[in-house]
């Protein structure tokens, strides 16, 4: 005898998926949007990035290897919600000391199995992503709709995601300082800078310049993180008032907050862009790079112009900006993440162009 159903997904435009809950049960209003990695769902389920979304994995079985306690992108995870073709509850990973269920319980995340995955995801590149509610299989259509409506679009998930006050991760040996500004950090974007000798200060979002400048730093690092870059005021202007004072790298979010900070502007896709399979040309070299990728955002080419800033990295599959820098200020940035885990590791120069800056800088102030 079949189950019955105990959970769905409404969507804003009416449309409902039914399927089973895993996870926690409580309800969550969401953005509903898909990531198309094969592996990799616990680093997505603990990437900071993806606060007050949902998302829908493209890959059918998820759950099969469990959670390793080494692998979390962070220490307390905000996804909205996780929603999966099938989910296995029985994972065979020697590493695992959890399930994904028992993980999404601790942290009051509900997800939703035995969803037809394929028409969802069909639906949200074909009208694009819209938002959702996971709730009980017996909520009312109409009732359901009506929450929607009446639940504001969040403006503060940097804010509620930063960390509250500075904390430092460092290394032996250690060649550079680097202050990162926490938006929503990846914890593998600072083992990787640690790795490189880098001792880092990782900031609060609302840090300000002449605090940044206090702690004597070689370099400032801008992280990854949710929601809209243009609710972001403090970090687009630490960046406007530091930029040409020391050498500035930014990923993600933080690329589009350096965009915005000289005067360009940025603007929402249309689904996103969401997962390790991404082809990126670096317009300096002329190689292609396979890219790990997880934004809305992206910064409008045409709003460069005049800037000082001058385009470094195209995505192959749309056209839009990938990467930017100003290399008169010693600023530069990434749409996509050189730092995917898992994923292609295509991109890990940037860390070393980083390096390359503040040494530098290192150089130039020895000089002077």
């Amino acid at each position: 005898m079949a189950r019955a159903f105990d959970r769905k997904l409404i969507l804003e435009d009416g449309s409902v998926y039914y399927g089973y809950g895993f996870g926690s049960r409580r309800s969550s209003v969401c953005e509903v949007v898909f990531n198309t990695s094969m592996v990799g769902y616990q680093e997505i389920v603990s990437d900071p990035s993806y606060t007050d979304q949902a998302v829908v994995m493209t890959y059918p079985l998820i759950g099969n290897y469990g959670i390793a306690d080494e692998d979390f992108e962070t220490r307390f995870p905000t996804i909205g919600g996780l929603i999966v073709g099938e989910y296995n509850d029985h994972p065979s990973n020697f590493r695992c000391t959890k399930t994904l269920s028992e993980i999404l319980e601790d942290y009051d995340i509900p997800g939703i199995e035995g969803v037809d995955t394929r028409r969802l995801n069909r639906s949200i590149r074909d009208l694009g992503s819209r938002r959702g509610l996971l709730t009980n299989a017996a909520m009312p259509l109409e009732e359901g709709l009506r929450i929607l409506r009446s639940t504001p679009l969040p403006t503060d998930a940097v804010r509620r995601v930063s960390c509250r006050k500075p904390w430092r991760s460092q290394t032996a040996n250690h060649r550079f300082h680097v202050v990162a500004v926490d938006c929503g950090m990846k914890l593998n974007i600072l083992r990787s800078l640690n790795q490189k000798g880098c001792n880092l200060t990782v900031v609060p979002y609302n840090t300000t310049a002449e605090q940044v400048l206090a702690l004597k730093p070689d370099g400032l690092f801008l992280s990854n993180g949710p929601g809209n870059p243009e609710d972001v005021r403090p970090v687009i202007e630490l960046v406007r008032n530091l930029r040409g004072k020391l050498p500035i790298f930014g990923i993600c979010l933080g690329h589009q907050m350096i965009a915005l900070s000289y005067g360009a502007t940025t603007y929402k896709l249309k689904f996103g862009h969401r997962g390790g399979n991404h082809p990126v040309k670096n317009l300096l070299t002329g190689k292609v790079e396979i890219t790990s990728q997880n934004h809305s955002y992206a910064v409008d080419e045409e709003s460069l112009a005049g800037t000082g800033l001058e385009v470094t990295h195209r995505n192959l599959l749309d056209g839009t900006v990938e990467g930017i820098r100003c290399e008169a200020d010693r600023v530069f940035s990434v749409q996509y993440h050189p730092e995917s885990a898992p994923g292609p590791q295509d991109s890990a120069y940037l860390f070393d162009e980083f390096l390359h800056l503040m040494e530098e800088e290192r150089r130039h102030a020895e000089k002077n």
